[in-house]
């Protein structure tokens, strides 16, 4: 029997991107308003990280940015630490990654497996400290510093490769919806949404000031990520944690779609703004799975409770475009 060569590939490096665009018939608010998700977690190592890191990686390599075995130094609060432990090992590197202590330990624990060092900054410091820990790093130990947060090769992969892909299954999108960690998707995917349809609205997701939902990031926090192209955002929606774990089960529960947390913040925030357009396509950024959190007790409840969707929270759900 022989194998189809379009479906060997050289290393598991083949299997980042091309991931499926799934439509979410059970939840759009109206018939004439469709809801689609980008199933990230079908990278290799589960996230939507694996096209940044990857692209950052190669790209480092053939520039000689960086070198045959030199050290990689990453700050993360999960997905990406996860994928550089990956693909740095897979190419020869040996990996540390700078994370908060609130991480959850489901990600130390790929962290470890995957033989990256962990380097842990105290819970209250978060990201931004985590940040100037690993760039301290680079400098003394002559690391290279993957800098998801500021390397242009973060949008460039998604303007490249994830909005290539959506418009590939779907030619008109008329709202995207995703999450503000580093800024790299929002702005890369969304600035070639609007290229192909300019009156696409792109809107990002983000916490409330002090909410920690993990894989996204307040504004209101004082850090911008460089990366982030703040031209491109026609709005802000934000979610707090009850929305974002009620909506991470609640694709599970009507569509089998084991997002993480995130995912949850991404689709509540999309059936917000659906309520907002008559007609159209709108589609949604789910930027890992929910196994990665099964150490919470997001999926121990029996069945979906509707009070959490009856109850509003006016601190929540702040739309603007």
């Amino acid at each position: 029997m022989s194998l189809a060569p379009d479906r060997v590939f050289a290393s598991i490096a083949g299997l980042v991107g091309n991931t499926p665009l799934v439509e979410l018939r059970s939840l759009s608010p109206s018939p004439d308003v469709r809801l689609f998700a980008k199933l990230e977690a079908q990278n290799p190592t589960g996230s939507i990280k694996d096209r940044v890191v990857l692209r950052i990686l190669r790209s480092a390599r053939a520039s000689g940015a960086l070198r045959p075995g030199q050290r990689i130094v990453e700050a993360s609060t999960g997905n990406t630490g996860v994928s550089v432990a990956m693909f740095g090992r897979l190419l020869g590197h040996p990996v540390d990654v700078c994370v908060p202590e609130s991480v959850y330990p489901e990600i130390e624990a790929l962290l470890a497996a995957y033989g990256a060092r962990i380097r842990r900054v105290p819970r209250q410091a978060g990201i931004k400290t985590a940040i100037e820990v690993a760039r301290v790093v680079a400098a003394q130990e002559d690391a290279f510093l993957l800098d998801q947060f500021g390397s242009a090769e973060n949008a460039r992969a998604h303007y490249e490769t994830t909005a290539a892909e959506i418009l590939a299954d779907l030619p008109r999108v008329d709202v995207l919806v995703a999450g503000i960690g580093t800024g790299g998707t929002i702005s890369g995917a969304g600035r070639r949404l609007k290229e192909a349809n300019p009156g696409c609205h792109v809107l990002g997701v983000e916490p409330r000031l002090g909410v920690h939902v993990q894989g996204l990031k307040s504004l209101e926090d004082g850090f911008i990520p460089p990366v982030l192209e703040e031209t491109v955002l026609d709005g802000k929606i934000i979610v707090g944690n009850r929305h974002a774990f009620s909506h991470a089960r609640r694709a599970m529960l009507a569509e089998g779609i084991f997002g993480g947390i995130s995912s949850g913040a991404v689709l509540h925030a999309a059936m917000r703004a659906a309520t907002r357009i008559p007609r159209g396509n709108v589609v949604m950024i789910f930027a890992d799975g929910g196994w990665k959190y099964l150490g919470t007790d997001l999926w121990s409840s029996d069945d979906h409770d509707p009070a959490i969707e009856a109850h509003e929270d006016p601190l929540d759900d702040v739309l603007w475009w």
